[in-house]
C-alpha cells in the first residue's frame, strides 16, 4: 500500500516560491491500475517524481508498505520495490540490453530469462538481446526495453510518467498492449500511470485527476472517466491559496 500524508511540495520560479503540489493526500491500495491525469501543469510528473524519490517534498509523509520513505534516495526506495519509468528513457552507450536486463535484474539473467522479458513487451528477443541502448533505438523500442526492465525487476510498485511521449501510433498501441497484460496479470504488483491519454484511462482501476496541485477527482475508473471525457478538467477544484502560502508552505 502507498500512502501520502499531507504531501507538499515548492520550488523557487522567477525568484518567488512556488507550491506545485498543494497538501495532497491519497492511499493506493496494493494490485491496482491507477492513472493519475489532469490539466498540463497540474503537478502529476512532480508527484510521480516524489513517490519515485527523484524528488523530496517540502512538507508531509509517504509511506510504503507501512514503511516512511519520505527522505529515502531513489535507490533504497528501489531496494524497497520501487520502480520509475522515465518519459525519455535514458540511453547507454556500450551497454547492451541483455547488460541492462541483467542490471535490473540483479542477477546473472541467462540468455533465455532475459529474451522472455523482451518478449513480454512485443520485442523479437534475437533482434534485441545484443543491441546496445543508444541512439539506434527508436522511442518505442526504448520505452518498451524499460518496461522489460521493469519485469525484470519484478517491483511491487511500477510509476510510469507519460509512457506515451515520444512514440508512434505502432508503438503506443503495443504499449496498451502491456498496460492491458500487466493489469490482467495475478502478480500483487502495483501500476501508476501519469497520463492523458483516453486508451490508457481506459485500462485504469482508478483515476486520480490533479488540477493546481491538489486532486480535484479520485474514484473507480467507471465513475471518473465519464467525468472528464470530453469536456475540461474541474477548474476551482483546489482550495484557494491565500496570499503568502507558497512562501510559508
Amino acid at each position: 500500500m502507498l500512502e501520502l500524508k499531507n504531501i507538499r511540495f515548492g520550488a523557487e520560479a522567477e525568484g518567488r516560491a512556488v507550491e506545485i503540489i498543494r497538501d495532497i493526500s491519497l492511499t493506493i491500495n496494493d494490485s491496482k491500475f491507477v492513472v493519475i491525469t489532469g490539466p498540463n501543469g497540474g503537478g502529476k510528473s512532480t508527484l510521480a517524481k516524489l513517490i519515485a524519490g527523484i524528488e523530496q517534498p517540502t512538507s508531509g509523509q509517504i509511506l510504503f508498505n507501512g514503511t516512511d520513505i519520505t527522505n529515502m534516495s531513489i535507490t533504497d526506495r528501489a531496494r524497497l520495490g520501487i520502480g520509475f519509468a522515465f518519459q525519455q528513457p535514458v540511453r547507454f552507450k556500450g551497454l547492451t540490453v541483455l547488460d541492462l536486463l541483467r542490471i535490473a535484474a540483479g542477477k546473472t539473467l541467462t540468455v533465455s530469462e532475459a529474451c522472455q522479458y523482451l518478449s513480454e513487451v512485443g520485442l523479437c528477443a534475437k533482434d534485441y538481446i545484443s543491441r546496445e541502448v543508444n541512439a539506434s533505438l527508436s522511442g518505442g523500442e526504448l520505452k518498451r526495453i524499460e518496461i522489460a526492465t521493469v519485469l525484470a525487476r519484478n517491483v511491487k510498485l511500477a510509476v510510469f510518467d507519460e509512457p506515451e511521449a515520444g512514440i508512434d501510433l505502432w508503438s503506443f498501441k503495443n504499449l496498451i498492449r502491456i498496460f492491458e497484460e500487466m493489469r490482467k496479470s495475478d502478480s500483487d504488483r502495483t501500476v501508476i500511470v501519469i497520463s492523458h491519454q483516453e486508451r490508457i484511462l481506459n485500462i485504469a482501476d482508478e483515476i486520480i485527476v490533479l488540477t493546481d496541485g491538489c486532486v480535484s477527482k479520485h474514484g473507480p475508473k467507471e465513475e471518473i472517466l465519464p467525468e472528464i471525457i470530453g469536456s475540461s478538467f474541474a477548474k476551482g477544484a483546489c482550495p484557494k491559496i491565500e496570499e503568502g502560502d507558497s512562501e510559508n508552505a
